[in-house]
């Protein structure tokens, strides 16, 4: 017997595209993807009440593992969301609802591989980012507890991406809440209370993941009422292959460049590489708050496209558009405010402080450069077009690597400057391929 369904209102597709409506969307996943670093706090709090410095190694160490492991499989959000918002478009419910029960079979595969291949995994990991002995076997029995909660933690993408196409954005944060709320509060158990130390991290983590699937769960409900020859249809199966390899491989390109970013910062001096490191955390919240409106974006996009109606794509792209403009401005009027007292918040070294200061400008202006390309990610992947996604990044990062090498003797400045030039072409290559989408409708 199926479970009850969860009340999805189709009428939510043919609702008006409003300010209101793009707020509702955008505005509960600022506030989920704030509470994400609230996390990793507690995890670095608790764990440092035991006085030693290696299980907070540890702890931060295994977290950088699995974030990296888990990164991968990033896809499966932004898959779902695209083909589960173009189902809803177009009124087929029970096709959103197969799009969700394939993304969780393939989190279910993909978890277990990981847990398969754990020791192969964890041995790689260390050779890539060794540490002392102690931090080693402390990591080490972290993660042999972590991994069990892979397909908890990708599956979670599937649900997110799901949850947002059908305009349930407020669960999305309901969601995070529950996950870092009961995260936080095992922690406090488990290491102060039973002082199982680091693997009382672990546990905490690991049931908070699976506590999240099971809320994630009920709250898709309503997707399970999709047949198993629905699920499995060749075709569909296809284009969902399709899709999620090609925002895999631009999602590593785009990671090569921000990872070659770093690398080359470390090439040129410990002050250099401190001081992007540093103006990397304003990158995080640029991507923290501008993803709201890129999301409402991919709902509304996909919904037009589904519905093949292209007066409601337009009217979709231009109000998601507009709310990511002016908080791409509130970002750099924020950064030039805000910019000086936060670089002297998290670093006393003069060096390093001046070799931030030097190049906070950039920083300033890189919600504005960047916000096109952030817009136009949403809109893409709202209507599929992955594969134009793909070539664009391609050109992107190509124009990067030519850009460090032609700004190579301007320093740290060459650096950023390459690095705007890489987030300003993605905007133009995927603003020439824009036209294609309205087109096809």
């Amino acid at each position: 017997m199926s479970p009850p369904a969860a009340p999805v209102d189709a009428s939510l597709a043919d609702a008006p595209l409003t300010h209101a409506r793009v707020l509702r969307i955008a505005l509960p996943i600022v506030l989920a993807n704030l509470s994400v670093p609230l996390i990793g706090l507690a995890d670095t709090a608790v764990v440092g009440q035991l006085g030693q410095a290696a299980p907070i190694g540890a702890v931060g160490l295994g977290a950088v593992i699995l974030a990296s492991v888990y990164w991968i499989f990033g896809f499966l959000r932004m898959g779902t969301t695209g083909l589960a918002a173009q189902a809803f478009g177009a009124g087929d419910l029970g096709e959103a609802g197969a799009v969700l029960k394939r993304g969780l079979l393939i989190a279910a595969a993909a978890g277990a591989v990981l847990i398969a291949l754990q020791m192969p995994l964890i041995w790689g990991a260390f050779r890539l980012a060794p540490a002392s002995e102690a931090v080693e076997d402390l990591t080490r029995a972290y993660l042999d507890i972590r991994i069990w909660g892979a397909p908890a933690t990708i599956a979670g993408y599937a649900i997110t991406g799901w949850l947002i196409a059908i305009e349930r954005t407020r669960a999305v944060l309901a969601l995070q809440l529950v996950i870092g709320g009961l995260n936080i509060a095992l922690n406090v158990w488990f290491v102060l209370g039973l002082g199982w130390g680091v693997r009382g991290v672990a546990v905490a983590s690991l049931i908070a993941e699976y506590g999240g699937l099971a809320l994630g769960l009920w709250l898709c409900r309503g997707a399970f009422v999709a047949t198993a020859a629905r699920v499995f249809d060749a075709a569909r199966l296809r284009r969902m292959a399709s899709v999620n390899s090609d925002i895999m491989l631009r999602s590593v390109l785009l990671q090569a460049g921000f990872t070659s970013f770093l690398f080359i910062a470390a090439g040129r001096g410990d002050d250099v590489l401190a001081a992007n490191q540093i103006l990397m955390q304003f990158l995080t919240v640029m991507a923290y708050l501008l993803d709201g409106f890129a999301f409402a974006a991919e709902t509304l996009v996909g919904q037009a496209v589904g519905a093949r109606r292209r007066a409601a794509l337009t009217r979709a792209v231009r109000l998601s558009s507009l709310w990511g403009v002016a908080g791409a401005v509130a970002l750099a009027l924020g950064f030039a405010a805000f910019g000086p007292p936060a670089i002297d918040f998290m670093t006393t070294a003069p060096d390093v402080r001046a070799a931030a200061m030097a190049v906070l400008p950039w920083v300033i202006a890189a919600p504005v450069i960047g916000i096109a390309s952030w817009m136009l990610d949403g809109i893409f992947i709202g209507a599929t077009r992955t594969r134009e996604m793909l070539k664009a990044m391609a050109a992107s990062v190509a124009l990067y690597a030519l850009a460090v090498l032609a700004l190579w003797d301007w320093g740290n400045h060459g650096l950023w400057a390459a690095l705007m030039v890489m987030n300003a072409a993605r905007g133009v290559t995927m603003a020439l391929y824009y036209p294609r989408i309205p087109a096809s409708l």
